[in-house]
């Protein structure tokens, strides 16, 4: 008996990498991660060696069902390593799991809002050709097939997910015409960032058998068009208890440079999408705000009326790295908080 498995990986594409995968063969039945053999490619083909030196490895971190293939067959997440098993440069999971580590006791966890936009021919799925659609505003969370285009790979991407046992919690039409949105989690930091690498993989895949393409562009058509992002809820145990974490840490995400250092590697051309407007914040000012989408951050309203909850990191864009913007809210609240005393 063999199966198939498709070992995916994210390359070394700047200033946004891409996912990569292949498929190997392997004898006997699938008998879980630890069982699952290293791989190598070229590095060199995928901005992540050069050729006179071109061995890459892949490390199995994380598999399920292929929904896609089915069967016993599986999708296979990989770590990119170097030849003598370190973190390739561009490999930012392993950074997440030192960080993940070092705060596990503060249970933190993590929802993604990943929103994206279909192009088919060149222009966005319900574009016309040569012209702009109606304005945005009957688009976001409508039905109709005068204002809803995509549904149908929208649909089969949920069920692949599910398929998948991946923690999709929901889908929805977003603000422009073809733009849609999916959320993972509420989960841990790995678990967020590896169901969201596969579940981005399977949304491409998806994709390719209606024929249209997925991209996580922050601003896919220029103008007065909502852009994409990747809106990232975050609580930890504190702040799932208490209000004062709550603010502790919307006050530490605007300290010294921290919201320059966070905006900088919350995906390329974020100074695109966060203008200020189209329920933005300006990517060079830091705000917080209960119930205000253009605020930075954002406090739900049912978060101050219940005096705990979660905060949404509202700057992240649709291409930001899930491993890169977990570890860094992890790595500024949890420790505001061990400092605080409030764990």
């Amino acid at each position: 008996m063999t199966f198939k498995a498709e070992y995916i990986w994210i390359d070394g594409t700047e200033p946004t990498a891409k996912l990569r995968s292949k498929t190997k063969i392997i004898a006997g039945e699938p008998a879980g991660l630890d069982a699952l053999p290293i791989w190598g490619f070229d590095g060199s083909s995928t901005n992540q060696a050069e050729g006179h030196s071109s061995d890459r490895v892949l490390k199995p971190v994380f598999t399920c069902p292929d929904p896609i293939r089915g069967g016993d067959d599986i999708l296979v997440l990989c770590e990119v390593l170097n030849i003598d098993m370190t973190p390739h440069e561009s490999n930012t999971r392993a950074a997440l799991v030192e960080v993940a580590e070092k705060f596990a006791a503060q249970e933190p966890i993590f929802g993604i809002e990943q929103e994206y936009t279909f192009f088919q021919d060149g222009y966005p799925l319900g574009f016309p050709k040569g012209g702009f659609p109606a304005p945005q505003g009957g688009y976001y969370c409508g039905v109709g097939a005068d204002e809803i285009f995509g549904r149908e790979v929208v649909e089969a991407h949920l069920d692949n997910c599910l398929a998948a046992g991946l923690a999709i919690s929901g889908i929805n039409a977003e603000v422009m015409p073809g733009q849609w949105e999916f959320q993972v989690g509420p989960v841990s930091p790995l678990e967020v960032s590896d169901h969201m690498w596969v579940a981005r993989w399977l949304l491409y895949r998806t994709a390719e058998d209606f024929g249209v393409s997925a991209t996580l562009d922050p601003k896919p058509v220029k103008g007065d068009w909502n852009g994409a992002g990747a809106h990232t809820n975050f609580s930890t145990k504190a702040m799932r208890e208490g209000y004062d974490a709550i603010i502790t840490a919307c006050e530490s995400l605007g300290e010294g440079s921290k919201p320059l250092d966070h905006v900088k590697n919350y995906g390329a051309g974020i100074d695109d999408r966060l203008t200020g407007l189209h329920e933005t914040a300006p990517w060079n000012e830091y705000s917080y705000g209960v119930s205000n989408r253009g605020a930075s951050v954002r406090i739900p309203w049912q978060v101050e009326k219940d005096g705990k909850g979660y905060i949404e990191d509202r700057r992240p864009n649709a291409n930001v790295d899930p491993y890169v913007v977990t570890r860094l809210l992890v790595d500024t609240c949890c420790s505001a908080l061990e400092k605080a005393g409030q764990v």
